[in-house]
């Protein structure tokens, strides 16, 4: 009897040992290139469910947290993103290989269409585009204001409307989930997902990140009344700082 109570205790506490562990265990592991098996240096490697990013070095190597059941994210130019939970299995052995696969890019041929300037400026003036974003401040607000898609004399009660609307997107994303919105602040204070989403325009990142599709991300945005050209030309860092700025004067105004 007391030898079972033995083994009962020693497994009991090898289990916790072996879970505590899993919960705060160092990733050591490489990451390759699917044809050359060479080690691929500077991809960002991301923690999807901690938010924690790292880079590999010269050899393709890389070391992060995790715990069981996390997601990892591999991202680089030029190469097919790769997402993978982590399991017991790549815990368990030393330095698990991961390897990304190039994408091939067909080049279409694209014209460039001068603006027909005449020289008379009365005249260009009216052919060259002008962007058709404007911006209202809101008197209090610690932000420079807010962008509407158009001049219209609609623009500055669409701008109050959106944003005093309580069912909003932003509402329904961050309001009902916290956790989210505590991810959105982790983005930001990581410098190597930051530094990622500085150079990547395809919200692909983000959408991973907060759980939400691109779809989403434009509506948002829209409701916080930026321009369609800001919502087409920003890069993901920049959309990420438009939504979290948006949701901290959100907070304001509903207190």
């Amino acid at each position: 009897m007391k030898n079972n109570l033995l083994l009962f205790i020693i497994i009991f506490i090898s289990s916790k040992l072996l879970l505590s562990q899993q919960i705060n265990y160092n990733l050591i592991g490489t990451v390759e290139n699917e044809i050359t098996k060479k080690g691929m240096s500077g991809v960002h490697v991301i923690n999807l469910s901690n938010i924690d990013g790292v880079i590999t070095n010269k050899s393709g190597v890389f070391e992060i947290k995790v715990s069981l059941n996390d997601t990892l994210y591999f991202s680089y130019l030029g190469y097919k993103p790769l997402k993978v939970p982590v399991t017991n299995d790549m815990m368990k052995y030393d330095n698990p290989k991961f390897q990304l696969t190039e994408l091939a890019y067909a080049l279409e041929e694209i014209i460039i269409k001068p603006y027909q300037l005449t020289g008379f400026l009365e005249i260009d003036v009216k052919n060259v585009p002008i962007n058709p974003a404007g911006r209202y401040r809101i008197a209090g607000m610690p932000y420079s204001g807010y962008e509407a898609g158009n001049r219209n004399e609609s623009s500055i009660s669409k701008a109050i409307g959106s944003i005093f609307n309580p069912t909003n997107l932003l509402y329904n994303l961050f309001g009902k989930n916290p956790k989210q919105m505590r991810k959105l602040k982790k983005m930001r204070e990581d410098d190597e997902i930051k530094n990622l989403l500085a150079s990547k325009f395809n919200r692909e990142i983000i959408s991973q990140l907060l759980k939400i599709n691109t779809f989403d991300i434009e509506e948002i945005l829209r409701n916080c009344n930026y321009s369609d050209s800001f919502i087409k030309n920003a890069n993901d860092l920049q959309i990420l700082e438009a939504i979290s700025d948006c949701y901290q004067e959100y907070r304001v105004l509903k207190l």
